[in-house]
């Protein structure tokens, strides 16, 4: 009897720590949310006693302002925007970590006259979105001897291969490494990445969650955390057989694009998810302070809440 109601107590214990959680994403549902989706389709967030709601913006730009108005309990974002963003004041906590590599890269047609990034003097860069692009652009220029002012910048919005496809610019910035590359590819044009890590630019962690600065200790954050590591495991262990997963919930993803996509970002994703690297992010506030997008230095404990 006494064994039943302790079953009875952790059972009822377990509800009442059950928590739902509205998490937006970056961008629409694709490989980068790989882990994501897993942990729901698997029940990995209901073993955590966790209630998901996965939520494709209409705006890009809008997730991380909805958790600061906590209109969102979380949303994936990207590591210089939260920088960004908590030097605007926005109260934003780093909380976990997806996509533990730059992603981001400068790309060239293969077979073009970009072959060295002192080629680009002179030509035409395409972007998406000033600030943090045009920083690593500049610093990309200088680890190769050149300014921002030996290169004309053109807002080409979102069409970034199109752009250099069609000749309209000779490079583009802002490229993910793991998408365009095949997309290129499979309409026939082999494209070259120059990777910002390896010319200048620190290291950084390109997904990263994000919640409101009041949640950044509480407890469905860590279980979260937790359920994106288990979720991970099973999708490092088991890439085809996840791969299945992820098309069923989303068939109209299964296409060479995405299937590419999934093999390429895989060994990108955080293993450690909950781990956060003091010096990687002090290095990056150090990039983004010495271009001038922050205004000074950002302590660790400004960035995750601790």
């Amino acid at each position: 009897m006494i064994r039943l109601i302790c079953l009875l107590t952790v059972f009822l214990s377990s509800l009442a720590a059950a928590k739902d959680v509205k998490l937006a994403l970056d961008w629409f549902v694709n490989p980068d949310h790989a882990p994501i989706i897993l942990a729901k389709q698997l029940g990995i967030f209901e073993k955590h006693n966790l209630n998901v709601d996965i939520i494709a913006p209409s705006d890009p730009s809008q997730p991380p302002k909805l958790v600061a108005a906590k209109a969102m309990d979380m949303a994936v974002s990207y590591q210089p925007q939260l920088h960004l963003q908590r030097y605007e004041g926005l109260p934003l906590s780093w909380a976990g970590t997806l996509v533990a590599t730059p992603l981001n890269c400068l790309l060239v047609v293969k077979d073009g006259p970009i072959k060295q990034l002192a080629d680009l003097q002179g030509k035409r860069v395409g972007y998406s979105v000033s600030g943090f692009e045009s920083a690593m652009l500049a610093q990309m220029l200088k680890h190769a001897k050149l300014s921002a002012d030996d290169v004309e910048m053109i807002n080409v919005n979102w069409a970034l291969s199109p752009s250099l496809m069609s000749g309209q610019v000779d490079a583009v910035i802002g490229a993910f490494r793991n998408f365009e590359l095949t997309q290129m590819r499979l309409e026939g044009v082999e494209g070259r990445c120059f990777y910002p890590e390896e010319h200048g630019v620190p290291p950084y962690d390109e997904l990263i969650f994000v919640v409101h600065e009041q949640d950044a200790q509480a407890q469905w954050v860590q279980r979260f955390m937790a359920a994106i590591e288990e979720a991970t495991m099973v999708l490092i262990n088991n890439p085809e057989r996840c791969w299945q997963q992820f098309i069923k919930a989303y068939p109209d993803l299964d296409d060479a694009l995405n299937r590419q996509a999934w093999k390429d970002t895989l060994p990108r994703f955080a293993l450690r998810p909950a781990a956060f690297d003091e010096n990687r992010y002090k290095q990056f506030s150090f990039f983004l302070s010495g271009h001038g997008l922050i205004g000074q230095v950002q302590e660790s404990s400004e960035l995750r809440g601790k």
